[in-house]
């Protein structure tokens, strides 16, 4: 199979949605980061506060790497494109998958982002159904009677 300019221009399109995707999550947890950042100088005793706060900085390590390979990909295409353009199509074949496979590293990286991102998601709930737990056994609270309006 040879190798064609529109092959790699394939990816410029997948490439950059992941790049919005990426940069997305960096926003969300930049304001995450911010908010319990107020937080933890309101109570920085709270054990929950330091896990997000771990968890939040490995997330950020992970989606930098993300948006580094995401973009080693992208300039890995580029240079493809123009080597097929000049026709030394053994170079650009080699370097197209040379920037397939940073995008697989990307996806990878991707993949254990989101495995911890889950895993700050359950401390969340941890912690509510811990207050939940103490209010009530169940949802049986929702279903009880108003033993004052039935005494009237």
């Amino acid at each position: 199979m040879e190798l064609e300019l529109s092959t790699p221009a394939l990816l410029f399109s997948a490439i950059t949605l992941l790049m919005l995707a990426f940069t997305n999550r960096f926003l969300a947890i930049a304001s995450l980061i911010r908010g319990l950042h107020k937080n933890y100088m309101k109570a920085p005793d709270q054990e929950i506060i330091v896990e997000q706060i771990h968890n939040l900085r490995r997330r950020l390590t992970l989606i930098k790497n993300m948006q580094l390979f995401g973009v080693f990909s992208f300039l890995l295409c580029i240079i493809c494109m123009y080597l097929l353009f000049r026709g030394y199509t053994m170079a650009a074949n080699w370097i197209f998958v040379g920037s397939m496979g940073s995008l697989l590293v990307s996806l990878l990286i991707s993949l254990v982002e989101i495995q911890i991102s889950t895993k700050a998601l359950n401390l969340e709930l941890k912690d509510m159904e811990e207050i939940f737990q103490k209010r009530s056994s169940g949802l049986d609270f929702i279903f009880k009677k108003d033993t004052k309006k039935d005494e009237e």
